[in-house]
């Protein structure tokens, strides 16, 4: 063990006496550095970020009550995950799961009018990259996803379709990775049973995950062709060129529009959509990053206030140097956790 990690344990202990002697500052330093990741974790439960804010603050509300029963066992950063998963699991008996809408229904026939939106509680939601703690990097030994991996949006919907036990013991053996014996321990259960419920998981997901992830596409491309790519999508938006759009997606290209339940699949389908909606609008588009992936803030044309206002956010996913999907969550009030303003000027 280095010199650091000694007095990093040592500076622990004391926060650690301290706050159980009421120092509610102490807590917040104790607690502090840990609370990206275990934000990152709530959001993988949940698949909200707004839901995993709530967990977040009941679990560290949980953790500040309950500090005289940890008696060191197990590291603290250990014992807080064991909290934050049980609150996200007595989330998850109350409320039904969350998904996407090409996993809520059939396609969309472009040529209908479009469906209001549905209740906005059953939607996967975009994470803001800039809330990862760890950059492109393995939680730990053990685990098999990097942590950008672990928040693609393929790998929180499929994550969704799990039992919510089976979920908690996958996001903590192979993304955080945590020993059979720690995940059986904040689960309350046997390492066999733990060992029974990552196989049927790991099945599970791999059925719905594609076989390249976009951590390994994004690399692939470079810099350069990312940074192309990203220009080239903007322009034809802002331009309104419908043709550029269309020739920048693969054949069988989706796009879907939470809150609304309604999307599209193939080219075809998108272009009838895109010449008779979302084209009639000008639009401005920003650059930013979801779930590890491309992402745009969106605004549209306002005659009334004189300027672009928010719209929502695209989050693309690529196959290769072609777009896969566009996931475009309409929703204005996602930029805020982007960082992203409610107007531009033209």
């Amino acid at each position: 063990m280095s010199t650091g990690s000694l007095g990093s344990s040592a500076r622990e202990r004391e926060l650690l006496e301290a706050a159980r002697g009421g120092d509610e500052d102490a807590y917040r330093r104790l607690v502090e550095p840990r609370r990206e990741e275990l934000h990152a974790h709530c959001y993988r439960m949940l698949g909200s970020a707004h839901d995993a804010e709530d967990a977040l603050q009941e679990a560290l509300l949980r953790a500040w009550r309950g500090l005289d029963g940890f008696e060191g066992r197990s590291s603290l950063r250990s014992w807080l995950y064991r909290i934050a998963t049980n609150t996200c699991l007595d989330e998850l008996a109350r409320r039904p799961r969350r998904v996407l809408p090409d996993d809520y229904g059939p396609a969309s026939d472009p040529h209908d009018d479009s469906a209001g939106p549905l209740v906005e509680s059953v939607w996967v939601e975009p994470y803001p990259d800039e809330m990862l703690e760890v950059e492109d990097a393995f939680a730990a030994p053990d685990a098999r996803y990097e942590s950008r991996e672990a928040v693609e949006l393929a790998f929180i919907t499929a994550l969704q379709h799990l039992p919510p036990r089976q979920r908690a013991a996958l996001i903590l053996r192979d993304v955080l990775g945590f020993s059979g014996r720690e995940v059986a321990e904040s689960l309350e259960t046997t390492v066999g049973a733990v060992s029974g419920a990552l196989h049927r998981a790991r099945r599970a997901v791999h059925e719905r995950l594609p076989e390249r992830s976009q951590q390994a596409t994004l690399r692939a491309l470079g810099d350069d062709r990312l940074r192309g790519l990203v220009e080239a999508y903007v322009d034809a938006w802002e331009r309104g060129d419908l043709e550029a759009i269309v020739a920048m997606l693969v054949e069988d290209a989706t796009i879907a529009m939470p809150p609304m339940a309604l999307w599209y699949s193939g080219r075809d389908a998108i272009a009838v959509f895109l010449a008779k909606w979302a084209l009639r609008e000008r639009w401005r588009f920003v650059p930013t990053r979801a779930n590890g992936q491309l992402a745009f803030g969106t605004y549209s044309w306002d005659a009334t206030k004189g300027s672009y206002v928010a719209s929502g956010l695209d989050v693309l996913t690529l196959r290769g140097a072609q777009v896969e999907a566009i996931t475009a969550f309409v929703t204005r009030e996602v930029l805020g956790s982007f960082g992203l303003p409610e107007q531009l000027a033209p």
